[in-house]
């Protein structure tokens, strides 16, 4: 079978989700069995894979699922729980204090409170926990789900204490045989990768300043009464200057300080000065801009997750700085639990685990239930009950925030039990009896042999490809990071610089992966909805890769970067 052949039948799967998702406006319920069948049908008759590696590969999906479930139930029940003590009366009155002006309003939570969450954690939690809190202060389903979406780029490379680079990029390249072939140019590992985190640093950057920018140009675009761009663009001062209070610390951190902490510093950054400023009045456009009354929006904008702030277990006083305590413990908790070695082994000690599921080599999958941001958002909901509530209504408040939380989870679940298995089938299909490359890298040669010495340009677009697929850099990374390094050898071109656009492409590709979509669109009660984002999120995601393409071949063929091994 030729190479382009085996390229294009790797693709139907990621076709077939668009078609039935973006072009016929499917349900993710409806779409994802099918998209599952055709993956099992390419991998037992295309790709030879055994019956016994195939199921392996499904039942490890359901294991992940459960990880995932796990963190929407949490998000979602920390957030019926403030609703219950009131504590979001509480946020959504503060929230008008910084600024009445929506378009502000998404810049704070989303921008800067979810890019801070995304360097603590990521592996979707920022939209889980941002999206829910935008609905909670007053904004259409759809519109939160799609900030929080958007959140999943500039951020994601440094997320969970930069997880995508120390296990993505460290664990996807043949770093013996690199390290080898380094030292003979006087380079250790060590430096390599941090050249390649400092390089990622300065595209996502460059990149990221404008992202603020784009996420209120798609909220008026979308969801304003005139549907207007314009009335993005007339808060295009505060929002780069949003965008460069997060980008410039965070690339100056990535540049000298190493992986771990970009993401989180430019998020605590920018949180401090972005809600100061806008405090002051800094940069705050001449009008405020609003959504249209709710009685007006359309069902499709509405999810099933109703906020009546009205309706409290407990009408005990509370500041604006016990409301949000919650949130600040769950950062905290998500920070220590990550950086603290101590902290993190008593945690993902409590643990579930199925090694080589099947026999088949490789197949594994476990649930942490304290370890994953699930377990620690459901810590932060008891200790909201025993700050915000009264002893006499406590119970009350978790029983009913548990029961409202529950009902969210049956219909994710449906979803994400097909989807989630149809990707570790993709990845995993590399083990088969024809010894033929896994369906991801079959794809990927395909298109380095299309594109030649502009590789490139299309250097980010694989990494996104990867992501959409797998809804994980990390994941994405692992994949396709010794593949970029052998493309980038082959055309005499940087290595580091490509890994970088490998990564920077991943990061962007999250906006587009279908179950992170799902997963953020369960915490709000929106399903069914999910081809109606795809198509949304898939504009700043091509903006993000088409930059970033042409910035590295910018460097490459322009500024003439090298480095090692090139």
């Amino acid at each position: 079978m030729s190479e382009l052949t085996l390229g294009l039948l790797a693709l139907v799967p990621i076709a077939l989700s668009a078609i039935l998702l973006i072009g016929l406006h499917w349900p993710a319920k409806k779409a994802m069995p099918i998209v599952l069948a055709a993956t099992a049908f390419l991998a037992l008759f295309v790709w030879d894979m055994s019956a016994n590696r195939v199921l392996a590969s499904i039942m490890q999906g359901m294991g992940i699922t459960i990880s995932v479930l796990w963190i929407v139930f949490g998000a979602i029940f920390l957030l019926n729980t403030l609703k219950n003590t009131g504590a979001i009366a509480v946020i959504r009155q503060g929230f008008t204090h910084v600024s009445p002006d929506r378009r502000i309003q998404a810049i704070v939570i989303a921008w800067c409170f979810g890019t801070f969450i995304e360097g603590a954690s990521g592996f979707g939690t920022p939209a889980a926990i941002a999206a829910p809190l935008m609905v909670a202060i007053g904004f259409p389903a759809v519109a939160a789900v799609l900030m929080g979406m958007m959140i999943q780029s500039t951020p994601v490379s440094f997320g969970a204490v930069g997880t995508p680079i120390i296990i993505g990029v460290n664990k996807g390249l043949d770093t013996v045989a690199i390290e080898a072939q380094l030292a003979t140019q006087g380079w250790t590992w060590e430096q390599y990768l941090q050249l390649i985190t400092s390089e990622v640093a300065i595209i996502h950057g460059i990149i990221g300043t404008f992202m603020p920018l784009l996420m209120v140009m798609m909220l008026t675009r979308f969801f304003g009464k005139n549907r207007s761009w314009k009335e993005g663009l007339e808060v295009m001062p505060f929002a780069i200057f949003a965008g460069l209070a997060f980008t410039i610390p965070y690339a100056l951190t990535g540049i000298f300080l190493g992986p771990e902490f970009p993401s989180l510093m430019g998020g605590l950054v920018s949180m401090a000065i972005v809600v100061t400023a806008a405090k002051q009045g800094f940069l705050m456009p001449k009008k405020t801009w609003q959504f249209t009354d709710k009685s007006l929006w359309p069902e499709k904008w509405l999810g099933k997750l109703e906020i009546n702030e009205d309706k409290t277990t407990t009408d005990k006083p509370m500041s604006q700085a016990i409301a949000w305590l919650p949130y600040l413990l769950v950062a905290a908790l998500l920070v220590c639990s990550r950086v603290f070695a101590e902290f993190k082994a008593m945690l993902s000690g409590v643990s579930l685990g199925f090694t080589n599921i099947l026999g088949e080599v490789g197949i594994s999958t476990s649930f942490s239930p304290l370890y994953l941001p699930g377990g620690l958002l459901i810590i932060a909901a008891i200790a909201a009950i025993l700050l915000q509530g009264t002893p006499n209504n406590r119970t009350k408040a978790l029983t009913k925030a548990f029961n409202e939380s529950s009902k969210t989870i049956v219909s994710a679940g449906f979803v994400l039990m097909f989807t989630i298995p149809m990707v570790r089938l993709f990845i995993n299909s590399g083990v088969n009896l024809s010894d033929l490359p896994s369906m991801p890298m079959a794809s990927a040669q395909m298109f380095a042999t299309w594109f030649g010495d502009a590789f490139p340009l299309i250097s980010p677009t694989i990494g996104a490809l990867g992501a959409f697929i797998a809804g994980s850099n990390t994941v994405s990374n692992m994949m396709f990071s010794q593949f970029q390094f052998e493309a980038a050898v082959s055309l005499q071109l940087s290595p580091a610089l490509i890994i970088a656009a490998q990564a920077v492409g991943a990061a962007a590709g999250n906006m587009i992966a279908i179950h992170n979509v799902v997963a953020a669109s369960a915490t709000v009660g929106l399903l069914g909805q999910e081809g109606a984002t795809l198509r949304k999120t898939i504009l700043p995601t091509i903006y993000y890769v088409l930059f970033a393409g042409a910035l590295t071949l910018f460097a490459l063929y322009v500024m003439k970067i090298s480095g090692p091994l090139s």
